[in-house]
């Protein structure tokens, strides 16, 4: 995956992104930043196709978005609302806007699609200089399962029917942390490829890039109804307050 860039996966995939990604409801976790948020501004990084920012904005909430790809942004403004919300292309690791926000945010493991620890460190020094003094920074991401993968890779069959079975295909770096996958369809005699690279990182690691850019953790649920979190834990939700 040598010619994989920061916008490959949602140029890739936005035409099926939603369809794809139907099983996932943005109530709770739309409820659950509607609540932080309060009446104050609001960005979302990795904004994609507004899954949960076109919700959180139609309770009244002010919205703003980055994000690497154009094609996925092209699909949130499609949608009703998706017009209202200002979003800027490019990489959140890296960005520089006018605007103060009481809350930041980065859902469904898309902070993982910074390729190094480098990036991500950058991220959260981003997110500190946009933030008010005590705003907020949420991250959902997933807890790292290395035991999915054997000598280095794993391949799942994530839907079988008549005419479409959908395929994931990994490789693993674990010096890097890093996994490279495609998602493969095949539906109606026709394949597709949907090729995804992550950076993963551990909750403690995530704890400490926010304590050398200015963070102290608040909280660290299970899910976005603040389950407990605990070691058997398969993804989190935290919140760091900006110190």
């Amino acid at each position: 995956m040598d010619r994989y860039a920061k916008e490959t996966y949602g140029d890739r995939i936005a035409g099926v992104y939603d369809e794809y990604h139907a099983r996932l409801n943005p109530a709770d976790g739309v409820a659950f930043l509607a609540d932080l948020a309060g009446a104050g501004r609001v960005l979302e990084l990795g904004i994609g196709t507004g899954r949960v920012a076109l919700p959180l904005a139609a309770r009244g909430v002010k919205v703003d978005g980055i994000d690497a790809s154009q094609r996925m942004v092209d699909q949130m403004r499609a949608k009703p609302g998706g017009n209202g919300i200002d979003v800027t292309i490019g990489d959140f690791s890296s960005f520089a806007l006018d605007d103060r926000y009481a809350l930041v945010y980065v859902v469904f493991n898309t902070f993982f699609a910074l390729f190094d620890q480098d990036a991500q460190v950058l991220c959260f020094e981003r997110v500190a200089t946009h933030l008010e003094p005590g705003g907020r920074f949420v991250l959902e991401c997933f807890v790292p399962d290395l035991a999915r993968f054997d000598r280095g890779q794993s391949t799942t069959t994530t839907q079988l029917d008549v005419d479409d079975v959908r395929i994931d295909a990994s490789l693993h770096d674990a010096a890097a942390q890093v996994v490279r996958s495609q998602h493969i369809i095949i539906r109606d005699g026709k394949l597709e490829m949907f090729p995804v690279a992550l950076r993963y990182a551990w909750p403690s690691e995530l704890d400490l890039m926010a304590r050398l850019t200015g963070f102290e953790r608040e909280a660290r649920y299970a899910g976005w109804n603040r389950e407990p979190f605990s070691s058997a834990s398969v993804s989190h939700v935290t919140v760091y307050r900006k110190s």
